[in-house]
């Protein structure tokens, strides 16, 4: 037999013949993690075979994933699930077989057919009750209990696809703190409090199942994700359409608190007393098109964009104020938040917040600094200066550039666009936006300003210091050591900081830079692959990357004068972690939304919060409270002490709500005050001392 050819998205052009002793006949399906095929046994006995991509098939993570599913699968099997027969998670290519179910999925009948009948509802409950009964039975969450994760078979409803479930013993623990799952069908504390997940998640996931076979759609529905967390946490669920005796049980199941929802065992008890015409009798899906077979197990499915469904006033409001993931009641600036010409409500210390409607709203978030007691901000195209009282624009200043590589700075008195498309250097005067000095900018990998100079790093290692002042070269030659040096720099500090690694990542050449004359002050090889994140009180402080995947697993502090380092460990890896330093302390925030306070003094991470904001922008601090800004352009406080969430503002998404953005610009702090921008393009400004008026 010729190996199956594969067209879909992520699939090896060429499929293996067998898996074992398995004969693949055809494929079924294919996902970003692998391809279900059909199969049969020496015996002729129909199989489905999932057999993991070859990409995947290296990644010792991965594999560790594969056999935790495995290892839950063979724990349920049984009349609710689809039963394994065999796998080989050590296999070149790891591969799962289980019986073949016919019937479709729960997605793909209610596309066909439409919405279920009541009689059909309630033996779906029913059948999913008994299965999470049994799952949970054997020590197992599901964690992605959704429709097309459902096989409606003859003999009743199949629970499917147990990639990210979790058996309590499970032997993967670096995934904790992640939010695993599909939104729309995740219970609230997925995104609030993914380590506690247990199985009560699942009851709150066959609520969201059932009402979208009752109704086509979800309790909790929007092309953006970042509504529906909002919606899922916040939200009451909307059961219209849902039948009146069923609908009082299905809300018990969409309760917000895991103790509030019913067992699978209350389930079925309360389910024979929902209606005295309830049956047992065989599930057998009304009008079944077709003897198309379908797979027991399948990759998650791309969720398919639907238009918002119409809602009252009220919800309508809230769908503005949602959050990517929140967990806490969101409040306003002031009232109902002001534009610069209304002013805002006076705090007690008697600053008013304010907000500006968009320069340009199309651009997304601007980046801004402070200096001269002004807000300077830019998008692409625009570089632009607010009053950092009122938010009046006081000056506008068009740029070549298309895009930027990071907020205009204020360096040698003169404002510093750091356009990274543009064909020229240039500085501006803060007082008016006009062009002070204007260079050609040379063909460069690098730009940073550091105290009053542009440091440009050429394709050949050379790096040319420019004075900021009046566009003149200082100095330019290359820097020891360091081959193609990418710099940092920190406001309030003289020296900016060369970093280059090895290829293996197990040291970090660090060469400090006078960058007023280009002379080295000190350089150090410091062990493990470090990134800088701030200086404090002469000392250098760093996020430690693994070797395997990148991701931060340490926090180090290098202090010059004794030549000594500090190392402190985190409990887990945190993935794409960006950080800020205030005082000995460490923030640093997780692209998953882990929230880390880390002391080097004493030699630990002082407390740990899950924010559930995905990618948020980096953290910044005062003594006071920890400062991040969300995708959907919030802007959360956290109390510095006690890791706590003590406030957040509303979020201002814009027309692209439904994009995830790539970076975020941080917050500002300046005189008690913080500065935020947001996608819609507005930059807006709260009261720092007080986050629980926000």
């Amino acid at each position: 037999m010729a190996p199956q050819r594969n067209t879909g998205a992520g699939a090896e052009a060429e499929l293996p013949e067998y898996a074992g002793h398995y004969r693949l006949e055809s494929c079924l399906g294919s996902g970003g993690m692998g391809v279900v095929h059909l199969a049969r046994s020496t015996s002729g006995m129909k199989l489905a075979v999932k057999v993991v991509h070859a990409e995947f098939a290296r990644d010792p993570e991965f594999r560790g994933r594969f056999r935790q599913e495995v290892a839950a699968a063979r724990r349920v099997s049984g009349a609710f699930t689809a039963s394994v027969v065999d796998a080989d998670p050590e296999a070149e290519r790891p591969w799962m077989a289980t019986l073949f179910i016919p019937g479709p999925t729960l997605s793909d009948h209610v596309k066909r057919n439409g919405s279920m009948d009541p009689a059909q509802l309630r033996r779906l409950m029913a059948g999913l009750a008994e299965a999470l009964r049994d799952i949970h039975r054997v020590g197992v969450v599901h964690r992605d209990l959704k429709p097309s994760n459902v096989l409606l078979a003859d003999d009743g409803p199949k629970v499917i696809d147990f990639g990210i479930s979790r058996p309590k013993d499970s032997e993967l623990r670096t995934e904790t703190g992640k939010l695993i799952g599909t939104p729309p069908f995740m219970a609230p504390e997925q995104f609030r409090r993914p380590r506690e997940v247990g199985p009560a998640a699942d009851v709150f996931a066959l609520g969201s199942v059932l009402v979208h076979a009752a109704t086509g759609r979800g309790p909790f529905d929007s092309d953006s994700p970042y509504v529906v967390a909002y919606q899922v946490v916040h939200d009451e669920p909307d059961l219209t359409g849902v039948p009146g005796n069923l609908a009082p049980l299905i809300l018990r199941c969409l309760a917000k608190e895991p103790e509030d929802r019913p067992t699978p065992d209350e389930l079925m008890r309360e389910l024979r007393s929902v209606a005295a015409s309830y049956d047992t009798q065989a599930f057998i899906p009304a009008q079944r098109t077709g003897d198309e077979p379908r797979p027991e197990l399948r990759e998650p499915e791309p969720r398919t964009r639907r238009r918002p469904r119409r809602r009252t006033v009220l919800a309508a409001v809230a769908l503005v104020l949602v959050v990517a993931g929140a967990f806490a009641s969101v409040r306003l600036l002031g009232s109902n938040g002001t534009s610069p010409e209304g002013g805002g409500t006076p705090s007690a210390s008697g600053f008013a917040a304010w907000e500006t409607e968009a320069v340009s709203e199309d651009a997304g978030a601007p980046q801004c600094s402070y200096g001269t007691q002004q807000l300077i901000c830019a998008q692409p195209g625009v570089i632009f200066a607010l009053d950092p009282s009122d938010g009046d624009v006081l000056w506008r200043h068009s740029v070549a550039a298309s895009s930027r590589s990071g907020p205009p700075v204020l360096a040698g008195g003169l404002v510093q666009p750091l356009t990274d498309q543009a064909q020229r250097l240039e500085a501006l005067n803060p007082a008016s936006g006009k062009a002070r000095w204007q260079q050609k900018m040379p063909t460069h990998t690098g730009l940073r300003v550091a105290g009053g100079t542009l440091l440009l790093t050429l394709p050949d290692g050379t790096v040319t210091g420019v004075d900021a002042a009046t566009g003149s070269t200082k100095w330019s030659h290359r820097i020891p050591g360091q081959a193609q040096p990418s710099f940092a720099s920190f406001a309030g500090n003289p020296l900016a900081y060369a970093v280059s690694s090895p290829d293996d990542g197990t040291t970090t050449q660090v060469t400090a830079v006078d960058p007023a004359t280009g002379a080295v002050r000190w350089d150090a090889r410091l062990n493990g692959n470090l990134a800088p994140v701030g200086v404090q009180g002469g000392s250098v402080f760093f996020l430690s990357a693994n070797k395997v995947y990148g991701d931060t697993d340490a926090v180090v502090r290098y202090t010059p004068a004794s030549e000594s380092s500090r190392r402190v460990a985190l409990p887990a890896p945190r993935p794409d972690a960006q950080a800020t330093v205030h005082g000995n302390i460490v923030y640093l925030l997780s692209a998953t939304g882990s929230l880390d306070a880390v002391s080097l003094e004493a030699r630990k991470r002082l407390w740990h919060l899950e924010t559930s904001v995905s990618r948020g922008s980096v953290p910044v601090a005062d003594s006071s409270h920890v400062y991040l800004t969300a995708a959907d352009g919030r802007l959360l406080a956290v109390d510095a002490d006690k890791g706590r969430l003590v406030g957040q503002t509303a979020a201002r998404l814009g027309s692209n709500s439904g994009q995830v953005v790539g970076a975020l610009p941080k917050p500002v702090l300046a005189d008690h005050h913080v500065y935020a921008t947001a996608p819609d393009g507005t930059v807006f400004a709260v009261d720092a001392r007080n986050p629980s008026a926000w």
